[in-house]
């Protein structure tokens, strides 16, 4: 799939939806702000019943949100646009990340540029990023449930003390066997997360692949590895294992035979910027190159 094309706009906007932060109290100069803006654009708010809450107003129920607006807004961290993203992925909508929250790798726009971007929309003046999402496939001997992961799927012991072995296939061979804390699968999204704290790789996000980083390995041999994402990859374990999806979602290995990922058939759709540049970011989040 093409995971950037400057040309993609959206065809119309009539209605978008809102979604803030969850129990947060502090939004309404946002909203206010985001609301006066599309008035002034003759384009409908349809605001999410939990979100509009915080703000003593009626809203809609999810579902009827996301299917019914040209393109999604949330307001918030980075957290709360991953949560977004992987709710709303069925329906496929294009979604405006504004940061309220700290770090902001995802979410550029800033509350003081609200209203210049959202005219920016209205002119096709933005560009929308794609990016990877990984299938995650639960099996059993009945049969297999999926979800889906937009930054990272996190595999790890249950009690403090001891280590778990995650056997490793790919395309159904056992390629290694991961001895110790656990492992995190990431997507290039996630690299500067977890990925990133745990010795791993900072991958272009709009790059396409897989990245295995194991955490606290017992053997000094074991390295993050990079896949192309055309391999399908297997766990499997017999020990007590934590999965946690985007640090949100959680199971236990002991429930399923075996875990199953691979890149989904199509990524998320953000919407940035036009002269938003990646390594900048990382230059200002990551204090790359202070001395």
């Amino acid at each position: 799939m093409q995971i950037v094309n400057i040309h993609e706009k959206i065809t119309k906007i009539t209605k978008v939806g809102l979604i803030l932060r969850p129990n947060s109290y502090n939004l309404q100069p946002y909203y206010d702000k985001i609301k006066k803006k599309f008035d002034e654009h003759d384009t409908e708010l349809l605001i999410f019943k939990k979100s509009a809450k915080l703000l003593g107003l009626n809203g809609v129920e999810f579902d009827y949100m996301c299917k019914n607006s040209d393109l999604l807004i949330c307001v918030g961290g980075d957290g709360t646009l991953i949560s977004i993203s992987r709710k709303s992925y069925i329906y496929d909508k294009p979604i405006l990340a504004i940061n309220a929250g700290k770090l902001g790798f995802l979410t550029d726009i800033n509350f003081d540029e609200i209203e210049s971007f959202i005219d920016k929309l209205f002119l096709g003046d933005y560009r929308i990023d794609k990016r990877m999402v990984l299938n995650v496939f639960f099996h059993t001997k009945n049969g297999k449930k999926s979800a889906v992961a937009f930054n990272d799927i996190v595999f790890s012991r249950q009690m403090i003390g001891g280590m778990i072995n995650l056997k490793g296939y790919i395309d159904g061979v056992l390629f290694n066997n991961y001895y110790g804390d656990g492992l995190i699968v990431s997507t290039p999204t996630g690299s500067t997360a977890y990925n990133l704290s745990s010795g791993g790789p900072v991958v272009y996000p709009l790059t396409e692949a897989l990245i295995l980083t194991p955490l606290c390995s017992h053997s000094l041999t074991q390295r993050p590895l990079i896949l192309p994402v055309d391999f399908q990859v297997e766990l499997k374990s017999n020990d007590d294992v934590s999965i946690s999806l985007d640090g949100q979602e959680n199971f236990n290995m002991k429930d399923y035979d075996s875990v199953e990922f691979k890149i989904a058939p199509r990524g998320v759709k953000l919407i940035h910027r036009t002269e938003r540049n990646y390594f900048k970011v990382l230059r200002e989040k990551l204090n790359w190159g202070d001395i």
